[in-house]
């Protein structure tokens, strides 16, 4: 049972993480509140599954913008993604938790070539902080 509820966890993080939709919040918060005495490994497994979805996300823009410029963004969100991680560089990643620019911030932040370094680490801060909120409340 707790395998399993380990790759339930780590998969929701990297699902909820890319493109695609997910409810790692819910998944996280059920699973503490199953196992209480997990809390710390659970959200560090959602951690890791958030963050690698992350960095995919950072990857595929690395990979778009060698074949398109940042000035074939249309949409107002790519463009608010762009401008943000322009103004605030790797740092802006702080903000990859977010719903709804979190994504885009992961994809322009590889579009612009933030350094590696500094993008995995505000990453994991972003989405960490985020997880530990979720267990203190529910502490």
């Amino acid at each position: 049972m707790t395998e399993s509820l380990y790759w339930a966890v780590f998969s929701s993080g990297l699902l909820s993480s890319t493109l695609l939709p997910g409810n790692s919040e819910v998944m996280l918060g059920g699973s503490i509140i199953h196992s209480p005495d997990q809390a710390g490994i659970l959200v560090l497994l959602a951690t890791a599954g958030n963050t690698i979805g992350g960095l995919i996300s950072l990857g595929m823009g690395r990979l778009i913008a060698i074949r398109y410029p940042a000035s074939r963004l249309t949409s107002p969100s790519q463009q608010k993604a762009l401008q943000i991680t322009r103004k605030w560089g790797a740092a802006a990643l702080l903000l990859s938790w977010v719903p709804v620019i979190g994504d885009p911030l992961c994809v322009a932040a590889g579009w612009i070539r933030t350094g590696i370094v500094l993008s995995i680490l505000f990453i994991i801060i972003g989405k960490l902080g985020r997880y530990l909120v979720i267990m203190s409340l529910l502490s």
